[in-house]
C-alpha cells in the first residue's frame, strides 16, 4: 500500500479503483518495495553463483538498486516484467511501470493531454478515447555502454476523480544503437505492449 493510498485512508476517503493487465505469458506485477528488492537481489546472486560469475553480481546489484530508486522518484506503485521463469516465459527486454498521474494547480490533466498531443503526436489507443498513448526514442547510456530506449507512454482517467488524477503506465523497450525504431522485431513488441495495455480494465478494492 502506498504513502497516498494511507492518506487517503487516514482523511477518509476512498481509495481509488485497482486496476488488472492481462499479461504475456511468464510477466506478473511487483510491488516497487525493499522485499521485491531483495527477492530480485537473492535470485540473480543465485543465478550468478551457478554461471560461476560472482564478478557480475555487483555490477547486477548496482543496476537493480537504481532501478528501484529511479521507481521511487517516479512515484511508481507496480511494475510489470518478465520475471517467473518457465519454458512458456515470453523474456523481452521491456518493462512496464505503473504511477498516478495528478492534475497540478496551473496544469490540469487535460491540459497535459493536448501538450502530448502537440509535442509528442499522442492518439487514442486503437481507437479508445479512454486510453491515450504517445512515444518518445532516445539514445541513453548504462553502465558506459550505449543503447536505444523506445518509452510509450499511456495516460488514463481513474474513474471517480473527475479526470483529477490518471493512471499512466509507463513502457520502455531497450535494444542496441544500430538497431531503427521500426525494425520488426521492435514493432512486434511495441504492438504486444499496446495489446497488453488495452485489456485494462478497474475494479474496487476489497475491504
Amino acid at each position: 500500500m502506498s504513502e497516498q493510498t494511507d492518506l487517503r485512508a487516514a482523511l477518509g476517503v476512498a481509495p481509488d479503483p485497482e486496476f488488472e493487465l492481462e499479461l504475456p505469458p511468464g510477466w506478473a506485477r511487483h510491488a516497487p518495495d525493499a522485499a521485491t528488492r531483495d527477492r530480485f537481489a537473492a535470485g540473480i546472486r543465485q543465478r550468478m553463483m551457478q554461471a560461476h560469475r560472482p564478478d557480475l553480481y555487483a555490477q547486477a546489484q548496482r543496476l537493480l538498486d537504481d532501478s528501484f530508486e529511479a521507481m521511487r522518484r517516479g512515484d511508481t506503485i507496480a511494475f510489470f516484467a518478465p520475471t517467473d521463469p518457465g519454458d512458456e516465459t515470453l523474456w523481452l527486454p521491456a518493462s512496464i511501470l505503473a504511477s498516478v498521474r495528478r492534475a497540478q494547480p496551473d496544469v490540469t490533466l487535460d491540459e497535459a493531454v493536448r501538450h502530448a498531443i502537440l509535442e509528442y503526436d499522442a492518439a487514442p489507443l486503437d481507437g479508445q478515447k479512454r486510453i491515450v498513448r504517445f512515444e518518445r526514442d532516445a539514445l541513453e547510456t548504462l553502465q558506459g555502454e550505449s543503447l536505444r530506449v523506445l518509452t510509450v507512454v499511456y495516460l488514463t482517467p481513474i474513474p471517480g476523480t473527475r479526470r483529477r488524477r490518471a493512471l499512466q503506465l509507463t513502457a520502455t523497450i531497450n535494444r542496441p544503437v544500430d538497431v531503427d525504431v521500426d525494425d520488426p522485431v521492435v514493432d512486434a513488441q511495441r504492438l504486444l505492449i499496446d495489446a497488453c495495455v488495452s485489456t485494462l480494465r478497474w475494479r474496487r478494492p476489497q475491504p
